[in-house]
Order: structure tokens, then C-alpha cells, then sequence
């Protein structure tokens, strides 16, 4: 069974950076699209972006365009979230999920996402 690890999360302060890591076991990436995701405390997942097989993105987060690069390394295994420009309301948990899928879908659903990781936390504070 496919496995997700989350690492990468922190406190960074507003303005700063951070890469997210989702890395894989027991089973091969290469054949699922892989979904960042996030939960901020009181409110509803939320899709962030996705990777598919064939490496195209697919943003969720249309008024955060460009702060947010996804990428995938399938010989490690491992897909990357690249947040820039951190900002206080990024505070959040966030997941990776694998769909069993080439493309990624249009609109994120949470009922589609085969498997998850545990998250990992991110907090943006000065």
C-alpha cells in the first residue's frame, strides 16, 4: 500500500519560504497524481496545487498564483511544494494526497484522493 510522509513545515516569518516534501513508499509514484493540500484551524481542506504524471501542474488557489510551485522527482519518489512570499493566513496543516489517476482533476475533491499523508504544519508568524 502507498505510504505519504509529509516534512518540510515550520515557523517562518511573513515574507519567507519554505519547501514541503512529500515523500513516498511501498509503492511507485510514477503512476498517480499527486495533490498538495491544506487545512487551516476552523476551516475546510483545501486543494493547493497538483502534479500529474506527466509533470503539469494544476493550480487550486487562482488569487495565489505564482506563490505557490509544485514539482516532482520520480526517481526519489518524492513530489516538492514550493510557497514564497509567506504569508500569516498559509498558517495551516498541509497533506499530500496520491489519486490513482494520470491527470489531475479540475476542481480539488477531497472524496477523489486515494491516500494521505499525516501533514505537516506550517506557520507563518512574527
Amino acid at each position: 500500500q502507498l505510504q505519504l510522509a509529509e516534512s518540510g513545515g515550520g515557523l517562518v516569518q511573513p515574507g519567507g519560504s519554505l519547501r514541503l516534501s512529500c515523500v513516498a513508499s511501498g509503492y511507485s509514484l510514477d503512476r498517480y497524481a499527486i495533490t498538495w493540500t491544506r487545512q487551516a484551524p476552523g476551516k475546510e481542506r483545501e486543494g493547493v496545487s497538483c502534479v500529474s504524471i506527466t509533470h503539469k501542474s494544476t493550480d487550486y488557489t487562482d488569487s495565489e498564483k505564482g506563490r505557490f510551485t509544485i514539482s516532482r522527482d520520480n526517481a526519489k519518489n518524492t513530489v516538492y511544494l514550493q510557497i514564497n512570499s509567506l504569508k500569516p493566513e498559509d498558517t495551516a496543516v498541509y497533506y499530500c494526497a496520491a489519486e490513482r489517476h494520470a491527470m489531475c482533476r479540475d476542481v480539488f475533491e477531497y472524496s477523489g484522493m486515494d491516500y494521505w499523508g499525516q501533514g505537516t504544519q506550517v506557520t507563518v508568524s512574527s
